[in-house]
């Protein structure tokens, strides 16, 4: 069984997405239980094929048989696994979470709900583990057009969100492809590790060259890296919490996923620089949109499109990592994966409570009720907010550590002040939110007097939550260990 868990992850939630249709029209509350059914079976085979990976290596999967350049290969390694982890793992939490928001956000709308999400997810965990660079397009577009539909099923702005998101998402797509064809013109073949071997000897032709830069900005468009970021706030800020929750921490992550197998399994670092200075025009995007969301965050006065906008700053601090071409760059990109997905997953979380509960996500009408009113929520907030901030010993701060010795190590200073700088940014935007809800003001006083008792989101909206921000410590305590094994990914 073990050498077939590259495809078994896959076909689960193909499986539930097939059951979700047959059976939730029947009764509606099937598609819930099959979608947390098949998230749960992924997740614990992703844990599985991840320890069989520590004992046994890296595993490449022949669909029929058929052996590349003829047939297609799923590939298992230390990079596929360690994003399998992150993606499957964190979607359960969320989709576990999603129970009550979507009944109510959602109503008459959770079958095909539930059906795009697991449609969503085959996309995900097929772009990690494919070999072959046509295949990644079509799961690229599969949890694309996914997406679309899903952030679509929002409020009243959501349809032109998503129409907005499809236009650029296409572009993206199509860019992507066009890389591909030029590649597979002086190659011949569309297998990854095939290509690898053919690229060093032919990597200064003007195809090479093209089809690197198509598809760096075709998966720079669908990663949200500036400034090709312009569909993501309102496309986040207009979808249903348990749509953001579940997109925002994983989404463009595996679009950076993307990123990091061109860079260093297909070409390769110093091939990259050869045709064109791709990493240092990278990390000058990823500083000016490190720094940009952060600002833009601070003008916000919706929790939900701060969070967004602080997600293209969160974006850019992966792709900086990955920029510096140095192993503690790459440790601190990865480990800032990981990171940020718990990050925004608990604090979209929130937005979801918020929502739940008081029916907005204003910040001008935070107050000092919430600590009373929604105590283990605002608590959350608080521990992923001081991790976003990058404080110790939380997760957040571990990874800023890492890329911060990547600068010193290439004595980038400018990059080292863009970090320091994005830091202090984060800080005010959600230490505002913290002081709302934590220090008494005479504008909210008589708010608390009249409205104190707790009055929490149900238990399903709360532990998921709870478990996310327990895992910001967990992350942080146990950094040494994760980056131990990430550093092993990049012997560089």
């Amino acid at each position: 069984m073990e050498s077939h868990y590259p495809a078994l992850i896959v076909f689960t939630y193909v499986v539930s997405a097939i059951l979700i249709t047959l059976f939730a029209f029947w009764k509606e509350r099937l598609a819930y239980f099959f979608a947390v059914l098949g998230t749960g079976t992924a997740s614990v085979l992703s844990v599985l094929a991840f320890l069989n990976y520590l004992t046994d290596g890296s595993l490449r999967y022949f669909f029929g048989g058929w052996t590349p350049p003829i047939g297609i290969e799923f590939v298992y390694d230390g990079l596929s696994g360690f994003f399998l982890l992150v993606i499957n793992i964190i979607a359960l939490l969320v989709l576990i979470y999603t129970k009550n928001p979507t009944n109510k956000e959602l109503p008459q709308k959770t079958v095909p709900y539930y059906a795009l999400v697991m449609l969503m997810l085959v996309g995900f965990n097929g772009i990690v583990l494919t070999g072959d660079l046509f295949n990644l397009y079509v799961f690229l577009e599969i949890s694309s057009l996914s997406s679309y539909a899903l952030i679509s099923i929002g409020n009243k702005k959501a349809p032109f969100s998503a129409f907005r998101y499809l236009i650029v998402g296409t572009v993206g797509g199509t860019l992507y492809l066009f890389g591909v064809g030029f590649l597979y013109t002086v190659t011949g073949t569309l297998n990854l590790i095939d290509m690898s071997t053919m690229l060093p000897a032919i990597i200064e032709g003007r195809a090479v060259f093209t089809a690197l830069i198509l598809m760096v900005m075709g998966i720079g468009i669908k990663a949200a890296l500036f400034p090709m970021h312009g569909w993501l706030p309102e496309a986040y800020a207009n979808a249903a919490s348990g749509t953001t929750a579940l997109i925002a921490p994983i989404g463009t992550k595996v679009a950076a996923y993307v990123l990091f197998r061109i860079f260093f399994y297909l070409f390769g670092i110093e091939l990259v620089d050869t045709i064109v200075p791709v990493t240092y025009i990278l990390g000058g995007l990823a500083a000016i949109g490190i720094l940009y969301g952060s600002i833009m965050a601070i003008a916000q006065t919706d929790l939900k499109r701060m969070l967004a906008y602080s997600s293209v700053s969160q974006i850019g601090y992966i792709i900086l990592g990955l920029s510096m071409a140095n192993p503690w760059g790459f440790a601190g990109a990865l480990l800032h994966v990981l990171n940020h997905a718990v990050m925004k997953a608990s604090l979209f979380m929130v937005s979801g409570n918020l929502m739940f509960k008081e029916g907005n996500t204003d910040i001008t009408k935070f107050n000092d009720s919430f600590r009373k009113k929604y105590p283990v929520t605002m608590a959350s907030f608080t521990i992923a907010a001081i991790s976003m901030v990058g404080l110790p010993p939380l997760a957040g701060f571990f990874s800023k550590w890492y890329l911060v010795l990547g600068t010193v190590e290439n004595a980038n200073w400018v990059f080292l002040a863009v970090i320091l700088i994005s830091s202090l940014l984060n800080a005010v935007y959600f230490f505002r939110i913290i002081e709302k809800v934590y220090m008494k003001n005479s504008a909210a006083g008589q708010v608390v007097a009249d409205n104190s008792r707790r009055n929490e989101a149900p238990f399903s909206m709360i532990w998921p939550l709870t478990v996310l921000a327990v895992a910001l410590f967990v992350i942080g305590l146990f950094n040494a260990v994760i980056v131990g094994f990430l550093m092993n990914l990049f012997p560089i």
